[in-house]
């Protein structure tokens, strides 16, 4: 995947990762504005076609009628719940499902591992926030950003690693690791629920929406390993 992705590819990528990271935080009025607007569908649409991702044509029906409040409300049942999350956001808690044990945020196996990715990219938790860096929206934030670096529309931070000491030896193959080892450790099943749950058409859409990137991912894992076969087999 990494050296055969062109540059326009890894762009699209970006793209797609920071809608779906906004599409994934607790909706404000501003989210609410340009999915009210039809420009978050719009964008959306783009986005998959530059990324050759067929949606449905109806994918995205009624989200932008979605009420304000609804949509708040949807967020809270969806993902922080009373006493437990229909949809939880955070990766531990779909991997502690997976293994039969108790999810405990910070502190599992897996909310570490990608606080140290995270760290050995030279991001870390911003000042005053206090959510473990698993959280989908996160994790999608930290694909963005790489794939921003890799597409060379992006810089990497500020006193972080260069590009070729990232995980991998780049942005591109952190990218790939990051999304093999993690995103679609859950996201895919995230997704689905999502899809399933959700009350508002907004997030039924955004379910679709993040099944179909998963997928993309999915198939574009699968080809670098395919690829990776071929070139051990040589």
């Amino acid at each position: 995947m990494g050296k055969s992705t062109s540059a326009e590819e890894w762009a699209a990528r970006a793209a797609a990762c920071e809608l779906l990271a906004l599409s994934l935080r607790y909706p404000d009025e501003a989210l609410h504005g340009i999915v009210a607007s039809g420009e978050w569908a719009c964008a959306a649409d783009e986005i998959a076609a530059a990324l050759g991702i067929a949606l449905p044509e109806d994918w995205d029906e009624g989200a932008a009628s979605t009420d304000f409040h609804d949509l708040r409300a949807d967020a809270t049942m969806l993902f922080v719940g009373a006493p437990k999350a229909a949809c939880s956001p955070f990766e531990g808690y779909w991997r502690a499902e997976d293994a039969g044990v108790q999810p405990l945020m910070f502190v599992n196996p897996h909310s570490v591992a990608v606080e140290r990715f995270c760290r050995a990219c030279g991001l870390g938790q911003p000042e005053g926030v206090n959510e473990p860096l698993d959280h989908v929206a996160t994790e999608l934030e930290l694909l963005e950003y790489l794939a921003s670096v890799e597409a060379g529309i992006g810089e990497p931070v500020p006193e972080g690693p260069a590009s070729g000491e990232l995980p991998g030896g780049s942005a591109g193959a952190a990218w790939e690791e990051f999304v093999r080892d993690h995103l679609l450790a859950f996201a895919p099943r995230f997704a689905a629920r999502l899809a399933a749950d959700a009350r508002t058409a907004y997030y039924r859409a955004t379910g679709r929406l993040l099944g179909a990137f998963a997928a993309y991912a999915t198939d574009a894992a699968d080809a670098e390993g395919a690829s990776g076969a071929a070139g051990g087999v040589a």
